[in-house]
């Protein structure tokens, strides 16, 4: 979807999994429905404000199609601060016959990728699968689901208003690490206007989308083997200590236990 949205798909295991804030509104089916449902359940995953403890029966599959910041907003039909730290069904925000017909599509072609042998419906034999792009979710063989996910996205966004052009530059910069100040003057608007437009777009300001954004450029530089004390000059943090209070407070846990 021209980088706008990744596919992936986890399967749930004993434990949580901690689902981390990053700017992103999720589209997830999962093929164990809230009322055992043999077509399983939709529902939206909003951006987040801190760590999120995602957790479903064990083997319980789900397939998400991830939005980048400023995108969801076109495709569900709500702007974004209706949907901060929820997690909220399909249904609520698209009329229920199309929420159905999607969920019931998306079961058969999960069985048809899980069983290549099984005869195909109308329109034609199972889709190969492919590798799952790295989100909210990990990695895994994707077929049908996930392409079925994305063309119903991608009509959507084309019946869509067009996006508001301040939208990407702001994201760009404050991922840039460009203070909220600096990006204002940069797309010609106030406080208070890059605010309530950052609200519709990202579901927060732009001041809480620089912490977020900031703690995700962190954890990229950490995994990759950065010494602590370097991740928080490069990342923009005043010190190694603001990285600690920092990282605690958005996910929960120390860095360190993050990495583990």
């Amino acid at each position: 979807m021209g980088g706008r949205a990744v596919v992936w798909t986890r399967t749930a295991g004993a434990g949580p999994q901690r689902v981390l804030p990053d700017g992103c509104t999720d589209v997830i089916w999962s093929d164990a429905g809230s009322d055992g449902g043999a077509a399983g359940a939709l529902f939206v995953a909003g951006p987040d404000t801190r760590a999120h403890l995602a957790q479903g029966p064990p083997g319980t599959r789900w397939i998400g199609l991830r939005f980048a910041p400023g995108t969801g907003p076109a495709v569900l039909g709500v702007p974004a601060y209706e949907l901060r730290d929820q997690r909220v069904p399909l249904a609520a925000l698209w009329p229920g016959a199309e929420v159905r017909r999607l969920a019931e599509r998306l079961a058969e072609e999960a069985a048809r990728s899980a069983d290549p042998g099984r005869a195909a419906g109308p329109g034609g034999g199972a889709v190969p699968g492919r590798e799952a792009f790295p989100g909210r979710g990990g990695g895994g063989r994707l077929g049908g689901p996930g392409r079925a996910l994305e063309a119903v996205a991608l009509e959507r966004l084309r019946r869509a208003e067009p996006p508001d052009p301040a939208v990407g530059a702001v994201l760009a910069g404050l991922s840039r690490g460009r203070s909220v100040t600096e990006v204002a003057a940069a797309v010609g608007l106030g406080q208070r206007q890059l605010h309530r437009r950052s609200l519709a777009a990202f579901g927060y300001g732009p001041k809480t989308l620089a912490r977020v954004l900031r703690l995700n450029r962190a954890l990229d530089e950490a995994r990759a083997g950065t010494a602590f004390a370097e991740v928080a000059a490069l990342a923009g943090y005043a010190d190694q200590a603001h990285l600690a209070r920092e990282v605690k407070a958005l996910t929960g846990v120390p860095l360190g236990r993050l990495l583990a």
